[in-house]
């Protein structure tokens, strides 16, 4: 059996720091953070250990700043890092040197050095990974592994670096914003590079030199000063069913004395580029769109809303019958506006969706980004326009979600004209990539529809609008009890009756929080329980550690 060892610094019988756990942790555990920044420095050598937030992905932070060394170094050994922010400064936020290292849905940065290093023929497995800075994103060095559905943004130099005969597979990522190259192969590395998105970098897209053959296949290459693929003298591989768009000329250069074979894509369509929408069913994961439109049938309510997005799933999939059967097929936006009040489930359920239209081949990565008007709207004239399109273009391939959108209206705003500007851009953006990306924009119903009228053509941009409604007591009762369930609580007879009757008698103005209700109620019950506890003048049970019971609910509500 596995053995599960949990880190909190404030629950009883925990370790306090993770370094405390690894100290007593056997071969094969499991360390299941609770939420939290943890200032420290972990070395793991020669260890086969997962580290994992206890909740969801992204509420654990492990910062290594000012440790002088890497934040998660690896020698050797099999290390799977879930669902983890780490931070580092002037080391790698996370190293491997030799062994495994998989990491799943966490979110990596540093300073002025590599967020992520993998050497010295070690194994990285990289899923869903989002680097958010550094000197440079991954590099990769005598190493191999797959690289896949990660975001590399915002690093000062080089995305990816791939080195030192490394073959890495690197699949439908995302690099953007990168100061220097988007990816830079050399040394007589032989990665796979498929589907990957490569922007906004300070020079070329994709370098490869010095004995290098890379095979790079159906990737898009766009806004660079450089040119999108530059291959040097002396180096081999494939390049094959590559776009470039708004690059230096030509997209693709392959130097005199390189041996590597430049391809066209298969005619007739071929593979889906990236970033493209392929129109086809090429990549369809029908067990997966059941998976999450199981998902989100567990969500407690919306039965409006699930409809409604099993509509458009159903849409798209006959849409694609049609196309299979020699029918015309009319364009269709993935455009979406949710209406609501705040706590409704808006957010999860944009999530869900860009997730589904992944799984049916419409989006190629499913990335989700979310902003607010302050992400949009610069401070003078023509900062707006050149901060909205750097956002759009991060977005691409997934999902762009504008929370309180009707803020960047005139009406909404503090800020004139420059929230105007932020939908203006967006207004044209939608069009001219409409099939590369789906926006969703959200809000109070009514405001949202003084945000409609900012711009003529914006409504026109939506295909559809989701109300979601406000929950009803029995279901934020049901609610309640479900978090209470993931958080090792149960409640004792009598509490659900007390439950039912706050929520019914509380005022549901613009500022009632729905779900966000539910969770406030249940951290106050937790603290009045606390407090109960520790007035009992001895131990508490496991059974009392694990019961709220009326009073608590009292206490969390005088």
């Amino acid at each position: 059996m596995v053995r599960v060892l949990t880190v909190s610094p404030d629950r009883p019988g925990a370790c306090p720091t993770i370094s405390d756990a690894l100290e007593i942790a056997s071969d094969g555990a499991v360390v299941s953070i609770e939420a939290g920044v943890y200032r420290e420095a972990l070395h793991l050598a020669g260890r086969r250990i997962t580290l994992s937030a206890a909740g969801e992905a992204g509420s654990v932070t492990i910062d290594g700043e000012g440790a002088g060394r890497p934040t998660v170094g690896c020698a050797g050994g099999e290390v799977v890092l879930q669902g983890l922010v780490v931070k580092g400064a002037d080391h790698p936020a996370v190293q491997a040197t030799g062994g495994r290292l998989r990491m799943e849905k966490c979110t990596v940065a540093a300073g002025y050095a590599a967020a992520v290093s993998v050497t010295d023929g070690a194994r990285l497995d990289a899923v869903e990974v989002t680097v958010t800075g550094g000197q440079h994103g991954m590099v990769i060095s005598d190493a191999g592994g797959t690289i896949e559905q990660c975001e590399i943004r915002d690093v000062a130099e080089d995305g990816i670096i791939v080195r030192l005969g490394a073959d890495p597979t690197i699949r439908n990522c995302t690099v953007v914003n990168s100061g220097f190259r988007g990816m830079y192969v050399y040394q007589a590395a032989r990665p796979t590079i498929e589907r990957c998105d490569i922007s906004a970098t300070g020079d070329a897209g994709i370098v490869v030199a010095l004995q290098s053959g890379p095979t790079i296949v159906d990737c898009w290459v766009h806004d660079t000063p450089g040119v999108g693929i530059d291959v040097g003298r002396g180096c081999g591989g494939v390049v094959e069913g590559c776009r470039t768009e708004q690059t230096a000329r030509p997209g693709i250069r392959i130097a005199e004395g390189a041996t590597t074979v430049l391809r066209e894509g298969e005619a007739g369509g071929g593979r889906p580029k990236a970033g493209v929408s392929s129109g086809s069913s090429v990549g369809q994961d029908e067990q997966k769109v059941d998976e999450l439109l199981g998902e989100l049938d567990s969500m407690i309510g919306l039965e409006g809303v699930k409809a409604e997005v099993r509509s458009l799933i159903d849409e798209i999939q006959v849409n694609e019958w049609r196309r299979n059967a020699g029918l015309s097929v009319g364009a269709v936006s993935h455009h979406l506006i949710f209406t609501g009040a705040p706590g409704t489930g808006k957010t999860t359920v944009a999530r869900l969706y860009g997730q589904l239209l992944k799984a049916l081949g419409v989006l190629p990565n499913g990335q989700f980004r979310e902003v607010a008007r302050r992400d949009l709207v610069g401070q003078y004239i023509g900062h707006t326009a050149e901060k909205t399109s750097s956002v759009f273009n991060e977005a691409l391939g997934g999902v762009l979600f504008i929370d309180e959108a009707y803020t960047l209206s005139r009406a909404g705003s503090t800020g004139g004209d420059f929230g105007q500007e932020a939908i203006d851009t967006l207004v044209k953006l939608m069009e001219d990539h409409r099939d590369q990306v789906a926006v969703i924009v959200a809000g109070y119903t009514n405001e949202m529809a003084a945000f409609l009228d900012a711009n003529s053509g914006l409504a026109s941009r939506f295909a559809k609008t989701l109300e979601f409604e406000n929950y009803s007591p029995e279901q934020l009762v049901e609610i309640v009890g479900r978090i209470a369930r993931n958080d090792d609580y149960v409640l004792l007879d009598g509490l659900t009756d007390g439950l039912l009757e706050w929520f019914g008698q509380i005022d549901r103005d613009q500022n009632f929080g729905n779900a966000r209700e539910a969770r406030r109620l249940i951290e106050g019950m937790r603290k009045a329980q606390s407090g109960r506890l520790r007035a009992l003048g001895r131990m508490p049970s496991r059974d009392d550690l694990r019961t709220l019971v009326l009073d608590d609910l009292l206490v969390a509500t005088r």
